[in-house]
């Protein structure tokens, strides 16, 4: 199937494809296969971190998908255990040797911290830089940043990320960090963009969707488009990831998306964990 997914252009003039595909608890076992279903698909945007345990596998399906390099966009995400300077610098090797490649296309601060390494997020976002410079990322980013994290970040180095990569769905659109991301040029990326399935009950949702003959989840993902966000469903199923990628021949009307951004709740609706308190680091 030939990729129908629009590009993005990112405030550093290169492009990401707006429609990925995410291995966030792809069993490593099953994520060869799995990204090689689909790349086959037409899905051209991979969605990895460190902390998923699965980038090798990852590199494995790409290798096998026999696709050239420059056609497919390979995220991937510092672990939340290496964020000073030289952990981070020998993980991200780390990360090129696992994946099989000689760079990634983007390269994401997983979580910032706060609570952790004396609040010092700055400089591990100083060292991404340094991956843009020497050519083994195309670009750096953030995720899970709130809006204090990302002036502060910019205030201090100059250097805007490329993307920040947020909760954000129908029950939780995150206004907040989206518009902080925007005001400084940044792209948003949602993660769990459907709640973890959570809003594919919805009456609203079910009603738009019935309207125009298709899913829930296919209305979701709609709508997240329409908004202008980057995202990367994840499913372990062909015939699902067929259905998420269907995307792209069908429009929401102005009232539609109103109506479903109007089913935000708030903090009540997050389904994660807050980036202001969160401090997990893998054991």
């Amino acid at each position: 199937m030939a990729s129908t997914v629009p590009s993005l252009t990112l405030n550093n003039q290169t492009t990401i494809p707006q429609l990925g595909f995410g291995v966030y608890q792809v069993p490593p076992a099953q994520t060869a296969d799995t990204v090689a279903t689909a790349l086959e698909i037409g899905y051209r945007h991979i969605d990895t971190a460190q902390m998923y345990g699965n980038e090798q596998e990852t590199g494995v399906g790409l290798a096998a998908s026999g696709l050239p390099r420059d056609e497919v966009f390979v995220t991937s995400k510092l672990n939340n255990g290496f964020h000073r300077p030289d952990d981070a610098r020998r993980e991200f090797d780390g990360t090129l040797q696992k994946l099989g490649l000689d760079h990634v296309d983007l390269f994401l601060i997983h979580w910032p911290l706060p609570t952790l390494y004396d609040g010092d997020y700055v400089a591990t976002w100083r060292t991404l830089t340094e991956f843009v410079a020497d050519g083994r990322a195309r670009a750096v980013g953030v995720s899970n940043f709130q809006p204090d994290h990302l002036d502060r970040i910019v205030a201090e180095t100059g250097v805007v990320p490329v993307v920040n990569q947020i909760e954000a769905h129908p029950y939780f659109t995150n206004d907040a960090a989206r518009a902080a991301t925007h005001r400084h040029g940044a792209l948003v990326e949602a993660w769990s963009p459907i709640a973890q399935g959570g809003v594919l009950d919805d009456e609203t949702i079910g009603r738009i969707a019935a309207a125009h003959d298709r899913t829930p989840s296919q209305v979701t993902l709609r709508w997240h488009v329409q908004r202008g966000d980057i995202i990367f469903p994840k499913s372990m199923r062909a015939e699902r990831m067929r259905e998420n990628f269907a995307i792209f021949d069908f429009e929401l009307s102005d009232d539609e998306v109103a109506a479903i951004s109007a089913l935000d709740r708030g903090e009540a609706g997050r389904t994660g964990p807050n980036p202001d308190t969160f401090d997990y680091v893998p054991g």
